[in-house]
């Protein structure tokens, strides 16, 4: 992605953000206050002058109560659309979103890098996140009690709560990551 997509992708998530808040009537300043962010932070995401990373945006996402692949991708754009986006340790790419009646299901491949400890605000209640490590080893889950996932074995925590990603060892770790938000 060129500067002049990641600008407009920027822009777009930002407006995403901004329509999803006055829909709800809430605030710049309640919306930055709730997700834990500075309102200049926020105020520069709408605008499309800041970007935001994963965190970031798992915060809002959490406090508007949406899966935060509605912010990244406009309804009904294939998963390639969704806007580049990283966090401290992870970057995610998008292979599709399954939507059923009361339920969305987003599921990711992910890229953590060591040597960085990625901690995830809550995300929307009843979020519930499901990964697999593809290579490497993982620590993962409810901040107050990550596990350790090695290659090919399963973990499955609540999202609604703070949570961690972290590569453990000297080489990168990828996973798959199913997040189940209901509706």
């Amino acid at each position: 992605m060129n500067a002049d997509q990641a600008g407009d992708a920027g822009r777009a998530v930002g407006e995403r953000v901004r329509r999803l808040r006055l829909a709800q009537g809430t605030s710049l300043s309640a919306l930055a206050r709730a997700a834990g962010i500075g309102k200049a932070t926020l105020s520069g995401l709408e605008h499309g002058t800041r970007n935001a990373t994963l965190e970031t945006l798992h915060a809002v996402a959490g406090v508007l109560g949406v899966p935060v692949t509605t912010l990244l991708l406009e309804p009904g754009a294939p998963p390639a659309q969704m806007a580049g986006v990283h966090g401290s340790a992870v970057t995610p790419r998008l292979l599709e979103v399954f939507h059923e009646p009361g339920v969305t299901f987003e599921l990711l491949t992910l890229h953590v890098r060591p040597g960085v400890l990625q901690r995830s605000p809550p995300h929307a209640p009843g979020v519930t996140e499901h990964l697999t490590t593809t290579r490497g080893v993982l620590r993962v889950g409810p901040a107050e009690a990550p596990v350790i996932v090695p290659t090919g074995e399963h973990h499955s925590w609540r999202a609604d709560t703070p949570h961690v990603y972290e590569a453990i060892g000297a080489g990168e770790a990828t996973a798959v990551l199913l997040i189940r938000s209901p509706s």
